[in-house]
């Protein structure tokens, strides 16, 4: 991985998204932790170099920070958005996208969701909005920030009938709003990975796509995800 081991002295920046609690979990003193957390660890360790977290609030803000070497890796979506700037490793983790409705809602499956006056609540710059933003025919988008806690108030406050994101955080938001439920099905498969900047992919990414290979197979990355207690998330097959 010579465009990333070469300078063994310099911080390994690794960009992670806090507001998703798939990739990124907060300890009891809020120190980020998870499983991108873990990886990023363990990239750096395997390239001897000291880790520096490069912290974005939400996906919005992480997006703004794609093509300007804010960092060298990020661990985040396979998101077709991000393409232009951005070459992403194997994935490490599949991840269901499903809706969470409120308590009064009729919805059952995600199928019923694309309806004339119902109001779907998505995390601005998410993965999930670019899907919706793109596939939704009849609903209604309402962007929000990311997190757990601006999704439920979404819905409790009456400002979206649905809430899309990954599977996990809707199972959260139930935890949160009682009487909210997720609905069956899904309406998108997110593949995570680790993205390097597109000019530096054809040293880096051989190396990196080892590394995530080497991850799967030994163990580490379900024992992150088992850590983190995540549901609706599958290693890749």
């Amino acid at each position: 991985m010579p465009a990333l081991a070469e300078t063994p002295t310099k911080p390994l920046r690794a960009a992670i998204i806090l507001s998703n609690p798939v990739l990124v979990t907060r300890g009891p003193d809020g120190t980020p932790g998870g499983v991108t957390v873990g990886l990023a660890q363990a990239l750096a360790k395997r390239l001897g170099r000291p880790l520096e977290l490069v912290s974005y609030d939400n996906p919005a803000r992480y997006n703004g920070s794609v093509g300007h070497g804010a960092w060298d890796v990020g661990l985040a979506a396979r998101d077709p958005a991000r393409g232009e700037h951005l070459a992403f490793s194997v994935p490490f983790l599949e991840v269901d996208n499903g809706y969470v409705v409120g308590p009064s809602s009729a919805l059952r499956h995600a199928e019923e969701v694309d309806r004339p006056g119902i109001r779907v609540a998505v995390a601005e710059g998410s993965a999930p909005d670019g899907v919706l933003t793109r596939n939704l025919r009849a609903a209604t988008l309402v962007r929000v920030p990311g997190g757990l806690e601006a999704a439920r108030a979404a819905l409790s406050e009456g400002r979206a009938d649905a809430y899309g994101d990954n599977t996990h955080l809707c199972h959260g938001i139930v935890e949160k709003l009682p009487g909210a439920r997720v609905l069956e099905g899904r309406f998108n498969l997110v593949l995570m990975s680790i993205a390097v900047p597109k000019a530096e992919a054809e040293q880096a990414m051989p190396a990196i796509n080892n590394f995530v290979a080497a991850a799967l197979s030994d163990g580490l990355l379900a024992r992150l995800i088992s850590e983190a207690g995540l549901r609706g998330v599958r290693l890749p097959v």
